[in-house]
């Protein structure tokens, strides 16, 4: 998880588009897709289906709002399990898809779950940062999604862990390392978010977008 690939050849701006795009999905798509990839299974489309009437119901929220309605939903939706057991491999960062699918992931699977559904409830990609983080009690790699309501603000914690959307500052159990967009990659310096550079492909997040569009979402220019 932790580490970093020089660049991709392929970088995930030309998948995404520019700063400006959004996510195109169509919901009937998604379930087609998932069943013709893991079968007309019950307990997944009942997950899938509430998924989709959560984004709905969630869209005449306030931001902050949505934040905690998305944090508070994964959380209580995705037991956390580690990727050896659900994919027999020791990293692999799943889609939304594969994991309401499987009903289970580990940190970062649920952080990105978070990331792309607040992409669909159209908050802005710059308010949004994939995180890598360590817990300090006991010592051991994490990951969560940070949200800056503004420019220039704290960035806010949602964490697997908890379902108490808190400032960076707030979380002595918590260190924050890098964080990562579709542009840009940051280091933690104390409370500041420090840009060290272009987005560099990191293992498994260009294969991770490769297999969204297999899932039925579609990059989107608008």
């Amino acid at each position: 998880m932790w580490r970093l690939v020089a660049v991709s050849t392929l970088s995930t701006g030309l998948l995404w588009g520019t700063a400006e795009a959004k996510i195109n999905w169509s919901f009937d798509q998604v379930i087609r897709k998932a069943e013709k990839r893991y079968g007309r299974q019950g307990q997944a489309k009942e997950r899938l289906l509430s998924w989709s009437a959560m984004v709905e119901d969630y869209r005449g929220l306030s931001e902050a709002e949505k934040v905690e309605a998305v944090n508070r939903y994964f959380n209580r939706h995705v037991q956390f399990r580690e990727d050896i057991a659900l994919w027999k491999q020791a990293d692999y960062w799943a889609t939304p898809v594969e994991t309401l699918v499987m009903g289970a992931g580990d940190c970062e699977d649920i952080a990105l779950a978070k990331y792309f559904t607040l992409r669909l409830l159209d908050v802005a990609e710059e308010k949004l940062r994939i995180t890598y983080a360590r817990v300090l009690n006991p010592q051991q790699a994490h990951m969560v999604m940070t949200y800056l309501p503004e420019a220039g603000a704290e960035p806010m914690v949602l964490d697997n862990l908890t379902e108490d959307i808190l400032p960076a500052s707030a979380r002595d159990d918590l260190q924050l390392l890098y964080a990562f967009d579709d542009r840009s990659m940051y280091a933690f310096d104390g409370r500041a978010m420090r840009r060290i550079g272009e987005s560099q492909q990191i293992p498994c997040w260009h294969e991770l977008l490769s297999r969204l569009s297999k899932d039925g979402f579609m990059p989107n220019q608008g």
